[in-house]
């Protein structure tokens, strides 16, 4: 039996666009910072993927510079940042924030919490309070993993600039919709991955400003503007690059009508049962339609989790990296306050590629496992 695959904001599939990008590059042979032919050729190789992330990111090919991870762009990201404003002891970051961003913030002077209402978006009016010119950053998620609360960013950034602070945003949940212009945005910082729109696992990108003279991350020959030392890999990037194409097109000549068809069957599916609901922000603009968020009253996350698999269908209780490790989540708790909630919601997240008869299974089977998840939590 195929399953039903929704958990694409873990990682979605391996588009084969970026896989035969991959398979093509990998046979080349060189180090990309070698001066014979077969090196310029892969050093070729690597900056048309450049050039091409930055074309459909909104930024300069000089700043996109290539990580191994979302998170490794965000420890970058947060601590050079705060690195570069040494007068300035906080950092401030939304109370939502992927643990690439909440846990590397913790190795500063002092972190900032910005709160969030219900729907997990940044309250601005009391994030102001709490942005001032002791904030050397401040880093506020795009599109929330677990919830895909689409964070109001411009307004963001200009609370950040007001007192003078570096304003960075983990990006990885935009990169397939909303979209992505740093330009536009007015981000001095921004890291993305390319695993979550479909392309290989172990590459993402730091999308630095070119006057900031980040910190070396660590040591060696410099490579990746003297930011991420060590060999780029060329296939990598161009995998990264041929997927990115991919869903800028798919949003520019598709657009966003066949995820919110798929959202509009499941929510009107969990409509019909009793004590569950739907989180995030009514307002659609507000809410990337690839995740519906719910929480389930009377359950365990892990016991419907366990029943879905058992089923077919692949999903999820929010953000991935927690080391496969199930623990309430700090997004509901910052929403609701409320740990029953926070050990009772799931994720279903699902792309382009997903299919009717994905959808058809899950909202077939979903009433019965919430029905037995309840019993079993009553014993």
């Amino acid at each position: 039996m195929s399953r039903a695959y929704f958990d694409h904001a873990a990682t979605a599939a391996l588009l084969p666009e970026a896989r035969q990008a991959w398979l093509e590059a990998i046979e080349l042979v060189g180090n990309p910072t070698g001066l014979h032919t077969s090196a310029r050729r892969v050093k070729a190789l690597l900056e048309d993927a450049r050039e091409s992330i930055a074309a459909d990111l909104g930024a300069h090919p000089t700043e996109v510079i290539f990580t191994a991870t979302g998170s490794q762009g965000d420890s970058i990201a947060v601590l050079g940042g705060r690195a570069l404003r040494p007068d300035r002891p906080a950092v401030a970051i939304s109370a939502v924030e992927h643990p690439g961003v909440a846990t590397v913030a913790t190795m500063v002077d002092e972190v900032r919490e910005l709160p969030v209402g219900p729907d997990a978006l940044v309250d601005l009016d009391r994030a102001a309070d709490l942005v001032d010119e002791d904030v050397a950053l401040v880093s506020v998620q795009a599109v929330n993993g677990e919830v895909g609360t689409v964070q109001a960013l411009d307004e963001v950034v200009e609370l950040g600039h007001r007192v003078g602070a570096l304003v960075h945003s983990d990006a990885v949940q935009a990169l397939a919709l909303p979209g992505l212009d740093l330009a536009a945005t007015g981000l001095d910082l921004a890291s993305v991955a390319a695993h979550k729109i479909g392309g290989p696992v172990g590459i993402g990108a730091l999308l630095a400003r070119r006057e900031l003279a980040l910190p070396a991350a660590g040591l060696g020959a410099g490579q990746e503007r003297g930011i991420v030392s060590g060999t780029p890999s060329a296939a990598l990037a161009a995998g990264f690059a041929a997927a990115l194409r991919v869903v800028t097109a798919l949003r520019r000549d598709v657009g966003a009508q066949p995820l919110w068809e798929v959202r509009r069957r499941i929510v009107a599916a969990v409509a019909d049962l009793a004590a569950v609901r739907v989180n995030g922000p009514a307002d659609p603009a507000r809410q990337v339609p690839g995740i519906v968020h719910v929480t389930i009253d009377g359950v365990r996350a892990d016991d419907v989790l366990f029943l879905l698999d058992s089923a077919g269908v692949d999903a999820s209780t929010g953000a991935s990296c927690r080391a496969g490790m199930h623990q309430p989540s700090d997004v509901v708790l910052a929403m609701t306050g409320s740990p029953a909630d926070a050990s009772s919601s799931i994720r279903l997240s699902f792309g382009w590629e997903t299919s009717p008869e994905e959808v058809d299974r899950l909202v077939e089977v979903l009433p019965g496992i919430i029905g037995r998840a309840r019993a079993a939590a009553a014993r």
